[in-house]
């Protein structure tokens, strides 16, 4: 398929309809294609990782809070998440190779699992952890399920923001793919049969309000920053859900957002840069707001000679 350019695709907003929506989902086509390919150019690099979650009650004071750092690194060909700092306390060198262990320990198994089921997984079985991670939304691409806003400036460059209606976002069948771990099963076939009327449910209510907005370089077709959204009208039937549950009557959702956005930490090669989700609850008492974020910093290249280090403190 030819490469569309900036100019071509910004004269979608000058001609008729049917013709400018053929030309935008070749391009998005393009763009869900370049998706993935990023980490393959260069897999001899090391990176860290900063994760922090946060509660906060209706006095906005935080209730609850931990904050953890990782490096990753490569071991026999597998990118490894090391510990290196939990909520301010070096990790020693004994529980560092422990979680070390039990981290490759859990993507061996998940090898097998894909070994002994490919059709439930999906993307390159040798994918980094942290890049299945950053692309939360494993969105399918969709014809005719796009819209071209205009262009916009991020991060120093002319990009278009194109919004994107999905209709199986959170498709069961595809989902479960990106889980990191599974139960055995048959603890989990009872957990699935027990609550799939919910889950059914929640998955209607989210592929018919859910918005996601990508923000696209057009000259490398290169995804920058997506958000997913659940608006209004999902968010009151999504309660609604909700208050089916035991004691469900106590919450609301208020808010649900997430957002990630890549940096070329590079020349050309485009990783995950950060996320952020958070959720918003009102109760009888007041609101709470719960907010997960990782941040990926400090890619380099790698050096055979390494050994990992604690990191100062940021």
């Amino acid at each position: 398929m030819k490469a569309l350019t900036a100019a071509a695709v910004l004269l979608v907003l000058a001609i008729p309809p049917a013709a400018a929506q053929s030309d935008l989902d070749a391009f998005m086509q393009q763009v869900m294609e370049r998706r993935d390919d990023n980490w393959k150019k260069l897999q001899q690099f090391i990176l860290d990782e900063r994760e922090v979650f946060e509660l906060r009650g209706p006095d906005r004071a935080v209730m609850w809070g931990d904050r953890r750092e990782y490096t990753w690194y490569l071991r026999d060909g597998r990118f490894v998440r090391s510990p290196v700092r939990f909520n301010g306390v070096e990790i020693s060198d004994a529980d560092r190779r422990k979680s070390e262990a039990d981290f490759v320990r859990r993507e061996q198994e998940r090898d097998k699992r894909r070994a002994e089921n490919p059709t439930e997984f999906t993307g390159d079985p040798a994918e980094p952890q942290f890049v299945t991670s950053a692309y939360f939304l494993r969105f399918k691409f969709e014809s005719g399920k796009y819209a071209l806003v205009g262009r916009e400036a991020l991060d120093g460059r002319q990009v278009l923001r194109i919004e994107y209606y999905p209709t199986q976002l959170f498709d069961e069948t595809r989902s479960r793919s990106d889980r990191p771990e599974r139960d055995d099963e048959k603890r989990r076939a009872e957990r699935a049969k027990a609550a799939e009327p919910l889950q059914r449910e929640v998955q209607r209510v989210m592929n018919k309000a859910s918005l996601v907005t990508l923000w696209v370089d057009p000259g490398t077709h290169q995804i920058l920053k997506y958000t997913f959204d659940n608006v209004g009208s999902g968010l009151s039937a999504l309660s609604i859900t909700v208050n089916s549950l035991p004691l469900g009557w106590l919450a609301q959702v208020e808010e649900l957002r997430a957002s990630m956005t890549m940096a070329e930490a590079f020349p050309d090669v485009w990783l995950p840069r950060g996320l952020d989700m958070r959720f918003a609850v009102s109760m009888a008492v007041g609101q709470y707001d719960m907010q997960y974020q990782v941040d990926y910093h400090d890619y380099r290249r790698a050096d055979v000679t390494s050994t990992i280090h604690s990191q100062e403190p940021r």
